[in-house]
């Protein structure tokens, strides 16, 4: 086990090394909405960007939508439990011990992460996803019956998101039972409320 985590951090840092090598990024496309280069956007822009701000300007569309970070490799717990669980400073540094970003922008974020890290600090991330305290969502069971693409049908396209925002309201009961229906899956009270 110990091997493999080895060998995926390596990889995962090679796949940043090479992504951080880039110099400059490709003009957005007519069109494109929601997304920018991943490049062009500074923490000074968050405040424009839907969601909340964050102590560290994380880079989804970066992490996952660039480097193609699984969700699971950050969110570890998500298919063992019922709490997907925040990376710890740790997980971050497996690879930010060797990225450490090619521009001033990103040096002074991952700057931040080193400096809790080196203090022994967690970060105090932003909580942007909340369920209702009578409700119950065992993360684990919605990864293994829909795959990996299960965190985009309630999280939305992450991917895309420099900063994350709130997609759906996943507090609205109206909106677990669709998915329900449309997969023809258990609609009894007590599979979310126990």
């Amino acid at each position: 086990m110990r091997k493999l985590l080895i060998f995926g951090v390596g990889t995962l840092a090679l796949a940043f090394g090479a992504m951080a090598a880039r110099t400059a990024a490709p003009p957005d496309p007519p069109g494109a909405g929601d997304t920018v280069s991943a490049w062009v956007l500074a923490a000074s822009d968050t405040a424009n960007l839907k969601g909340p701000r964050q102590p560290i300007f994380f880079r989804h569309d970066i992490h996952v939508g660039v480097a193609k970070t699984p969700c699971q490799y950050c969110h570890y717990s998500a298919g063992e439990s019922s709490e997907p669980g925040m990376p710890s400073v740790q997980s971050c540094m497996g690879c930010h011990l060797i990225i450490g970003g090619t521009d001033t922008t990103h040096q002074v974020e991952i700057s931040k992460l080193r400096d809790a890290w080196n203090n022994k600090q967690p970060i105090e991330w932003v909580r942007v996803h909340t369920l209702a305290r009578h409700a119950r969502f065992p993360h684990q069971r919605h990864i293994k019956a829909m795959g990996p693409n299960a965190c985009q049908t309630c999280h939305g396209d992450i991917a895309r998101m420099p900063q994350v925002f709130k997609v759906n309201n996943v507090n609205n009961m109206g909106f677990c039972i669709t998915c329900h229906v449309e997969r023809q899956v258990n609609r009894d009270c007590t599979a979310c409320h126990y």
